[in-house]
């Protein structure tokens, strides 16, 4: 217990400015918003290409417009849902605040979580079109929600 009081006293000794960050990639809430969208944009644009891979490896390319159909209602049903959640919240940030914060806690950790998935899903050894089909279905639901970040982004003033 000495040992700690020790600690606090010696932190609590430090000048302020040594306590405070120094480098907090902050930006501005414009450049919050077209983050959010241009994230959704390059990955769902990542996976329907690499589920285009898939498809055409295996010869059903024709599979990449009923996967859109699929992620078409993803889109609807779930991740409109999920962006606007996040516009809410990037709607109570200030100018300046932390470029990481452009997602909530939650919202990386469920990215990391899709992560693992995907590469798991590679790894089950699963045909290459239910591989293909799913990554174009989640590559086009995230590419097309992300409008309603981008219709924000684009009328947010500089």
């Amino acid at each position: 217990m000495e040992g700690m009081g020790l600690f606090i006293l010696s932190v609590r000794g430090l000048p302020e400015v040594w306590m405070r960050p120094t480098c907090k990639p902050g930006a501005s809430l414009r450049t919050h918003h077209c983050l959010a969208a241009s994230i959704w944009s390059l990955v769902g644009i990542m996976l329907m290409a690499r589920g285009g891979l898939f498809l055409h490896a295996v010869g059903k390319l024709w599979l990449f417009l009923p996967a859109m159909a699929v992620g078409t209602i993803k889109s609807f049903f779930m991740l409109d849902k999920a962006a606007r959640k996040n516009l809410v919240r990037l709607a109570g940030k200030e100018d300046g605040d932390c470029l990481g914060g452009v997602y909530s806690a939650r919202m990386w950790g469920l990215v990391g979580a899709m992560m693992a998935l995907g590469w798991l899903l590679r790894r089950l050894g699963l045909p290459g079109e239910w591989v293909g089909g799913i990554y174009v279905a989640i590559g086009w639901a995230l590419f097309f929600s992300s409008r309603l970040l981008w219709q924000r982004a684009i009328r947010f003033p500089s």
